[in-house]
């Protein structure tokens, strides 16, 4: 979906620069040079961006519910661990990136999902994703957020990234996370507490062309994806009027469960044992959070989830 608006958005600004409007794209880009850094320091949301009607509409859709299992103190800086990533990362979207459910159940908090810095080159497009709340996933991005000396921001981070959706099949519950440490060291500089959330239904939005490990198709999806910074899903769901065949996602519930949080203490120059034994920690807690829920979304009794 992300791709498809930034096409469209490309698509424009090519219009301008080839029409009689060409003085607008230099404009522009005189502002995108000038711009440049924004969603490095913290975007610029809109809240009337994320209070848009059909952003009510989306989430009733499937629907998406956002659901608390306890309070998170806005004294508090916040880094959540969101899983799994998906196909759309529907629920981090409905939940983190529009008004008013996050601000509702967690006052005090204002919530940044980073996402991977190569959308805010994309002419127009970085402006909408900006005023919906998202910035850069870079390290300058998230330590500008956990930076806050007040406290009451959190950020949001997809752990598994573009290399997780390639996993993301109905039913599978396989999470990219063992390798992935650098938000565990970004949690213990900036003394952020850790929250694992996990989103049940995020995975059954689509149906994905079969692509186990070792196949052709993976090998290609993985080398364009090192190559992009992107991975290409080769998927399909429902049409307009029919459910055989299309690109509209299924009607399924997602629950988007956050969790309790793991206290962090500041550490500047945190050691390899400091930050595998916080990152042990946070498997455990996203674990538990798993099992405790899981029966509540239709998940069997003797499924658990996979670290790769």
């Amino acid at each position: 979906c992300l791709s498809l608006v930034a096409e469209f958005c490309c698509g424009f600004f090519v219009i301008l620069i080839l029409g009689n409007f060409w003085f607008l794209a230099v404009l522009y880009l005189l502002w995108l040079y000038l711009d440049w850094g924004t969603p490095c320091a913290g975007g610029r949301r809109s809240h009337w961006v994320r209070s848009w009607t059909v952003w009510k509409y989306f989430r009733e859709y499937f629907p998406i519910h956002l659901i608390k299992t306890s309070d998170l103190n806005p004294n508090h800086n916040y880094l959540l661990g969101f899983h799994p990533h998906g196909v759309l990362v529907a629920g981090a979207f409905g939940n983190f990136c529009t008004d008013p459910t996050f601000k509702n159940l967690f006052p005090g908090l204002t919530p940044y999902l980073h996402i991977m810095p190569i959308w805010f080159g994309c002419p127009f497009f970085r402006e909408y994703i900006m005023s919906a709340g998202m910035v850069s996933a870079s390290k300058e991005s998230v330590s500008y957020v956990l930076n806050n000396e007040g406290g009451g921001h959190a950020s949001i981070i997809v752990i598994g990234g573009a290399e997780e959706s390639l996993n993301a099949h109905p039913g599978s519950l396989t999470l990219n996370i063992l390798k992935r440490k650098g938000f565990i060291k970004m949690a213990l500089k900036h003394g952020a507490h850790l929250v694992p959330v996990f989103s049940f239904g995020e995975n059954e939005l689509f149906k994905q062309v079969a692509n186990p490990k070792g196949s052709w198709l993976r090998n290609v999806q993985e080398k364009l994806q090192k190559i992009m910074g992107f991975a290409l899903p080769l998927f399909h769901a429902r049409g307009v009027f029919q459910y055989s065949f299309g690109l509209i996602p299924y009607r399924q519930p997602i629950h988007t469960v956050v969790g309790s949080p793991i206290p962090v203490k500041q550490n500047l120059n945190p050691t390899t044992e400091e930050i595998d034994q916080l990152h042990a920690l946070y498997l455990q807690k996203l674990r538990k959070l798993f099992e405790e829920h899981k029966s509540n979304y239709g998940i069997p009794e003797h499924k658990s989830l996979i670290f790769e």
